[in-house]
């Protein structure tokens, strides 16, 4: 069974068909005995990094969140993989999470903001498993990216700036983008993270 921890600011029903999709049961919560019981952990979010933390921390969830880290595979998308990192920048200074070192800080591009629409994943050396999906479109919308060293970045897009989409600390990923609204391509990357973080659990 998978889990998506319910904190009120989630892509919740888009997220939780995806993985219907895939096969799989799915449960929607924030309790902490269901989470525990769960299989993989997603932790999904739509909005500000700021009320994203206010929230976790007003449904004592942050001690559960980390104790689910070390011990299950764990998928931030979108907002959620900003909340893996040590502090965000968006409507002031927060703690984040922690899982991954980095900050999330607003993008510094020529371009217009926020990022919307379809780009371009480039997949670094060292990830095989995520070599096909070499210059593969996914749909981003965000104002925030993670700023983070090359060890945690599986793939970056550019929008005048180079953007982590994809990271990595072991068992726990991050997608900057909705893999839940990528199409066949986003399938295909929920079922490489469900596969590569079993892996890294059991290692």
């Amino acid at each position: 069974m998978i889990a998506i921890v319910d904190y009120g600011m989630g892509n919740i029903a888009s997220a939780s068909n995806a993985f219907r999709t895939l096969g799989y049961d799915v449960v929607v919560t924030d309790d902490p005995e269901q989470l525990n019981d769960a299989s993989h952990i997603i932790l999904p979010g739509v909005g500000a990094f700021k009320a994203a933390i206010e929230e976790i921390e007003k449904r004592g969830l942050r001690p559960v969140l980390q104790d689910l880290a070390r011990k299950k595979p764990f998928l931030g998308i979108c907002l959620g993989m900003q909340l893996l990192f040590e502090t965000g920048f968006e409507n002031g200074v927060s703690k984040g999470l922690g899982f991954i070192p980095g900050t999330v800080e607003l993008i510094q591009t020529g371009e217009i903001l926020p990022h919307i629409g379809w780009n371009t994943l480039d997949v670094k050396a060292g990830f095989p498993s995520f070599k096909p999906f070499q210059n593969k479109h996914v749909y981003f919308v965000h104002s925030y990216q993670a700023k983070t060293s090359a060890p945690y970045i599986v793939a970056t897009t550019d929008y005048g700036a180079e953007i982590p989409a994809v990271v990595r600390n072991r068992n726990v990923y991050g997608m900057q983008f909705h893999p839940e609204k990528s199409g066949k391509v986003g399938m295909a990357l929920l079922k490489t993270f469900l596969q590569e973080s079993s892996l890294e659990v059991q290692a």
